[in-house]
């Protein structure tokens, strides 16, 4: 599960030529822009979040919006608790409030305040994390694409479970290769 709050019909139709809601000025820094662009999340009010990897940053875009705002990573790229490098993904936490970013190059999973927030909390550390979801039960689980595997952690777990993968590089049905999402 996706940890987004958007359910898609299974029977959706969609139409043949999309709009661009998110960027589409070049690449670049400004609002308008985005670089590298990777995960995204979209919340119940059709905002979206993205991962924008090479401005090492999170930018939100509301419907309808022709700029976006940057709501975490907002002093360039470096390993401080306000600083990000090359996120790869983000997702929000409901129960707290906060977005969940893959900070990839700085090998770690950090917690961010949404409302106001201008540093990130460490919560996982040493890990090559390429894509993030949560469950309902508040689980985050995290795609550690060095390790092969994807593990699960509970509420205040800094380790986690593996739940896929962790048994090297290959083809067999407990095995991943380079795991991304």
């Amino acid at each position: 599960m996706r940890a987004s709050s958007i359910d898609i019909h299974p029977n959706a139709k969609w139409t043949r030529n999309g709009i661009t809601v998110a960027g589409g000025n070049g690449l670049g820094s400004k609002t308008n822009q985005l670089l590298f662009p990777y995960g995204l999340y979209v919340d119940e009010d059709q905002t979206i979040y993205v991962a924008d990897a090479s401005n090492n940053r999170i930018v939100e875009w509301k419907s309808g919006a022709t700029n976006g705002k940057v709501v975490a990573g907002r002093n360039g790229s470096g390993n401080g608790a306000d600083q990000l490098n090359y996120p790869f993904d983000v997702i929000i936490d409901k129960e707290s409030d906060s977005f969940i970013i893959s900070d990839w190059r700085n090998r770690r999973v950090v917690r961010w305040p949404r409302r106001n927030g201008t540093s990130g909390e460490t919560i996982i550390s040493n890990i090559d994390c390429r894509g993030l979801t949560m469950d309902g039960n508040g689980s985050l689980y995290g795609v550690d694409a060095e390790e092969r595997q994807v593990r699960r952690y509970k509420i205040g777990d800094t380790k986690g479970t593996v739940v896929a993968g962790g048994n090297g590089k290959g083809n067999r049905l407990d095995q991943l290769s380079k795991p991304t999402y």
